[in-house]
């Protein structure tokens, strides 16, 4: 199925949307999913009636989280919306039970003990997830052009959302930024010598800017060891290091540290947005940096101040100190 003429339709459209590589294999997965689970023949047998049964199904049967039946949800949303060209309306499913949790966040002496585990690249990655707030696909995604050390900021292109923003270099960073710029510009050097010197670029400004591909400045500051091929173009490159080479070492690094919580490159993202409101800035400034659309989502902290340990003291305590 995942060669038949009609996947193939699905995922040219949504290279034609210019769509992320990794949203591309979400949305097959669902879409085969959905057809493997009505047993359809053929594309014209897709009914928009059967998505609630589907989601119904994912929600009751397989208990899925509310993230992943949305997910699912937007898959077929896109489906019908452009591939088949058929109304998606009325959608009247059972939905996943929402679980509302807090963001694990860690203090600066856990930050500090697994940073200092860590060796580089992966301690600069982790400073920038902690001091500027980037999600993980954006600290892999960073090109050498968006990093401003002169005014100390950084430029996130493309991010969730397909939006750009400006957030805060921290001065931890910038040592081992300069170190991955250099180790990139080394690679830079092989591949031109070897004739590989081109990078991904955004499929506009790759129409527009051929020669670019080619400069220095679009290179990703983190970047991978080896060349590989590209799934979609098949042309031989140095991509950025793999999310997975990260999550590996920051995993040895927690464990080593021998910190009792569950620990990702997202938690020092919402490190970050708990310090700095505990430092006193406005939540709007917070969701700026973030890159969040709603501030709702940002609100989510400000739950994290109010249940601290600073926010509330146990009667307990209180008596004690009578």
């Amino acid at each position: 199925m995942n060669n038949s003429p009609f996947m193939k339709s699905v995922r040219n459209t949504i290279r034609l949307k210019q769509m992320a590589l990794s949203t591309e294999k979400t949305y097959c997965y669902w879409i085969r999913f959905f057809i493997r689970y009505h047993n359809y023949a053929a594309p014209t047998e897709i009914k928009s009636e059967d998505v609630t049964a589907f989601l119904t199904y994912l929600a009751v049967s397989r208990k899925v989280s509310p993230n992943t039946q949305n997910q699912a949800f937007n898959a077929l949303l896109f489906l019908f919306r452009h591939v088949l060209n058929m109304p998606l309306d009325n959608i009247d499913a059972v939905r996943a039970k929402e679980v509302r949790k807090l963001p694990v966040v860690l203090s600066d002496d856990e930050v500090h003990r697994i940073v200092d585990l860590l060796n580089p690249p992966f301690r600069t990655m982790i400073q920038l997830a902690w001091g500027s707030g980037m999600r993980k696909m954006e600290i892999h995604r960073l090109r050498i052009k968006d990093v401003d050390f002169d005014r100390q900021s950084i430029t996130i292109r493309e991010g969730k959302g397909r939006k750009d923003r400006i957030t805060v270099l921290p001065k931890c960073a910038i040592e081992g930024l300069k170190q991955a710029i250099c180790r990139t510009e080394h690679f830079h050097r092989l591949d031109e010598d070897e004739g590989f010197d081109t990078v991904e670029m955004p499929y506009a400004l790759a129409k527009k800017y051929p020669n670019q591909a080619s400069s220095l400045h679009w290179k990703f500051v983190f970047c991978a060891n080896q060349r590989s091929v590209d799934p979609r173009s098949r042309e031989q490159r140095r991509h950025h290091l793999h999310p997975s080479t990260l999550a590996r070492n920051l995993k040895n690094a927690v464990a080593q540290a021998q910190i009792r919580k569950k620990v990702s490159t997202h938690t020092f993202r919402h490190t970050f947005a708990t310090q700095l409101l505990e430092s006193g800035y406005d939540i709007r400034t917070v969701q700026e940096l973030l890159g969040h659309s709603d501030v709702k989502t940002t609100q989510i902290y400000i739950h994290v101040l109010n249940r601290g340990g600073n926010a509330v003291i146990s009667p307990v305590d209180r008596q004690s100190a009578i």
